[in-house]
């Protein structure tokens, strides 16, 4: 329960989640002999030298961050997965409170916080926001910072737009006020305007590793459809060709979406429109394979344009399969393969079914037998 507080620092208090500091209270009145008694009895608690909770009983989660970023004196912030707590970038609390001080500020770090230096401290406080804490552009660049791979940094940036949280002219006004920036390059790239309408790490490797390199027309993102009483998007639709490609980032498919998934693939294909499906996998370790197959899809349709991005890439090639199939004068047609044990079919697994390898084998430059890939 609080403890009563003289009228010109409760307010101060409430608003602080009744947190204060051993100045605030002795500007308040309160002597430290007062605040150590009232501590001795169990009325109060210190929560970081300094910093005291006004009430008995376990914080709240507020009330820790409060102590956190009070403890660390003036200029101090809520900052990277914190900050991102707070501006509902991040689903769960953090298990360790982050605190970005000025650099020009020596603060010893507070028990459970771990803190961080910037030279751009000031600029980086959002101007309303309690507890004190970093722009959203900033708290979605600070964590793009110190990600450790390009997919982390793209995925905060690509979370803080899907949640609404920010825009791209922001975030990249944000990065260009910032001398230094890891990742700057590709983050740059993603917030340019040939980047928009790309909503997804999957969606921004499929533009960038599949169409780009390799010719393929620039498929129209998110598109929006009708079907039944309710709104659908296809990730990828070439409308001109009548061809959808779906992009399936997750690492697994649960039956749910699976059949939401086929009863989307069949209202296409009521349209006369042919999905082609593809996950993280396809997308990241074989984009040529990709392209070579999405191309051919295309160029049925009338496309005509896709090229190879190298020597040794698929796309342009005739499978191995459809130059099997064509007759030779004089020659009877050839039977069909037998195959009376795994081990004589190359790609296949244990089981005799066909392994990653035959089903999509890029180093062959074709699209196996087996039929499309899955997720």
């Amino acid at each position: 329960m609080p403890e009563p507080l003289p009228g010109e620092i409760r307010e101060i208090a409430d608003r602080q989640h009744g947190v204060l500091t051993a100045g605030q209270l002795a500007q308040a009145g309160l002597t430290r002999n007062a605040v150590r008694s009232k501590v001795r009895l169990g009325r109060w608690q210190r929560l970081h030298r300094g910093v005291y909770a006004t009430f008995s009983g376990e914080p709240g989660r507020l009330a820790v961050l409060w102590a956190a970023v009070l403890s660390a004196g003036p200029g101090a912030m809520l900052s990277h997965q914190t900050a991102a707590e707070l501006a509902g970038l991040a689903d769960q609390a953090s298990e360790i409170t982050h605190v970005t001080v000025p650099a020009d500020r020596h603060v010893s770090r507070p028990a459970g916080v771990v803190l961080h230096r910037s030279h751009q401290a000031r600029e980086k406080l959002h101007p309303v926001r309690l507890p004190p804490q970093t722009r959203v552009e900033d708290t979605v660049l600070d964590l793009a910072d110190t990600a450790l791979t390009i997919d982390d940094a793209c995925g905060w940036v690509f979370r803080g737009l899907q949640r609404r949280r920010t825009t791209r002219a922001k975030l990249a006004e944000a990065l260009s006020a910032r001398s230094r920036m890891r990742w700057r390059t590709e983050l740059t790239e993603l917030l340019t305007l040939d980047a928009a309408g790309l909503d997804s790490v999957l969606e921004l490797r499929y533009h960038r590793d599949v169409e780009r390199p390799h010719g393929l027309p620039r498929g129209a993102r998110q598109r929006m459809y009708r079907r039944g009483n309710h709104n659908e998007y296809r990730d990828v639709l070439y409308e001109a060709y009548l061809t959808a490609v779906e992009l399936d980032g997750s690492a697994t498919h649960r039956r749910d979406t699976r059949r939401q998934d086929v009863a989307r693939d069949n209202a296409a294909a009521e349209d006369g429109i042919t999905t082609l499906r593809y996950g993280w996998l396809e997308v990241t370790a074989s984009p040529c394979a990709v392209a070579a197959q999405v191309a051919r899809v295309l160029e049925r349709r009338g496309f005509t344009g896709a090229r190879p991005c190298s020597a040794g890439c698929p796309v342009g090639r005739v499978p191995l399969e459809r130059a099997d199939s064509q007759p030779v004068p004089g020659r009877p047609p050839s039977p069909p393969p037998r195959l009376t044990g795994p081990s004589q079919r190359a790609g296949t697994g244990p089981s005799g079914r066909p392994g990653k390898s035959a089903r999509f084998a890029a180093s062959a430059g074709r699209i196996t037998r087996s039929g499309q890939p899955g997720h």
